[in-house]
């Protein structure tokens, strides 16, 4: 019996070396594998891995300009994509995203079952011009209009499909891994670099905050440095991402000190959960819509959680975080001394909800599900 082919656009490829998009790819089609799928995870032409296979899931790799034109190399990557998937006959697609390969929808193989992770809300992020903003809008409308089915990855963004396009879509979140630190690696310092003065820090156990995120202004950066300098503590912020942006550099500029501490990326899954498990704060300034997998992993790390204050971050901690909107908060809440009881309470009901909601078994299960249901309506040419 021939098996269901699966096809997966959208991120840059697996294994993950860059963002929440690629950490789907990855459980996603490995979990997809293993319960009989035949799946293909396209790739950029240079990702790190050269291998055609990765856990029993296809690799295919495509051309990807964007170190050469920049964002712009990301729609060219998008079509190439799909103008390879035209050849290949997929029974179904799953689209990550919406913003470059929506507008390419009429390339999209007609005899394809669609599925689209609409992600977040980006038109409203503050790094896009007015016009740029206009046409992500578009896209967002573009996708909701060709696709077979619609995946919302918070349930506010379900909401807004219902009420913004009046279209049902399917809620499945993002997962974490649930993996518990041993004691011996709880209890030891970690040394982290710093790019400022070109030397390496010793970390200890709740000495010190963290910010883990793209460096752009819609995740609130400043906002979470300029209150750590407001604030009375002396413990450093360490800032974990890509710094080499213009916007990076300039926070480079403005904010390296021995206070405010740039490591640039970090990728080792176990680094970034043993530095999220001993921080005394973990900051997450996102704030465009959705789910955001660094909260996921933050939640999974044990981390006390300090987040933008937004109806996206707030449907997944509820109670269980502190909420910031400007640096006077951010300073407010590192100089308030939380209780042990309440801080041990929140991070214990974070953890329990990655185990009970975000774990990737029940979202991979969730997946098969919209994909057994996809395929079993007939196929609507668009």
């Amino acid at each position: 019996m021939k098996k269901t082919t699966i096809a997966i656009l959208g991120s840059r490829g697996i294994p993950n070396h860059y963002g929440g998009f690629e950490e789907l790819a990855e459980h996603l089609s490995a979990g997809l594998v293993s319960l009989g799928y035949d799946v293909y995870v396209y790739n950029v032409h240079n990702h790190s891995c050269p291998d055609k296979t990765w856990k029993g899931v296809h690799r295919l790799f495509c051309y990807d300009p964007e170190n050469i034109v920049g964002p712009a190399g990301q729609f060219i990557y998008d079509l190439n994509c799909i103008n390879d998937s035209r050849k290949r006959k997929f029974d179904v697609i799953i689209q990550l995203g919406y913003t470059s390969n929506s507008i390419w929808h009429r390339r999209l193989p007609s005899d394809s079952k669609i599925i689209t992770n609409m992600d977040g809300l980006e038109w409203k992020r503050e790094k896009y011009s007015r016009l740029a903003r206009r046409f992500l809008k578009h896209a967002e409308k573009l996708a909701v209009q060709h696709s077979d089915a619609l995946i919302a990855d918070n349930i506010k963004i379900q909401d807004y499909l219902q009420e913004t396009y009046q279209v049902a879509s399917d809620y499945i979140p993002y997962g974490a891994d649930n993996g518990i630190l041993s004691s011996k690696n709880k209890n030891h310092s970690l040394t982290t670099f710093c790019v400022a003065n070109k030397r390496a820090v010793q970390l200890e156990n709740e000495g010190f905050f963290l910010l883990i995120a793209r460096l752009q202004p819609d995740n609130h950066i400043e906002e979470i440095m300029q209150g750590t300098l407001l604030s009375k503590t002396q413990l450093p912020l360490i800032v974990v991402g890509n710094h080499k942006s213009r916007y990076g550099q300039k926070l480079v500029k403005k904010y390296a000190s021995d206070k405010i501490i740039f490591t640039g990326g970090i990728f080792q899954s176990e680094t970034l959960h043993q530095l999220r498990n001993q921080s005394r704060i973990y900051f997450h300034g996102h704030s465009a819509g959705g789910t955001n997998p660094s909260l996921l992993q933050a939640m999974a790390a044990s981390a006390l959680i300090c987040a933008h204050d937004n109806p996206f971050n707030r449907s997944v901690l509820g109670a269980d975080g502190l909420y910031f909107i400007s640096s006077a908060d951010i300073a407010s809440i590192i100089d308030q001394e939380k209780d042990k009881k309440n801080r041990k309470e929140m991070i214990k009901n974070n953890f329990n909800k990655i185990i009970k909601q975000y774990n990737w078994n029940s979202i991979i299960n969730n997946y098969e599900a919209l994909i057994k249901k996809v395929l079993s309506k007939p196929q609507e040419n668009s």
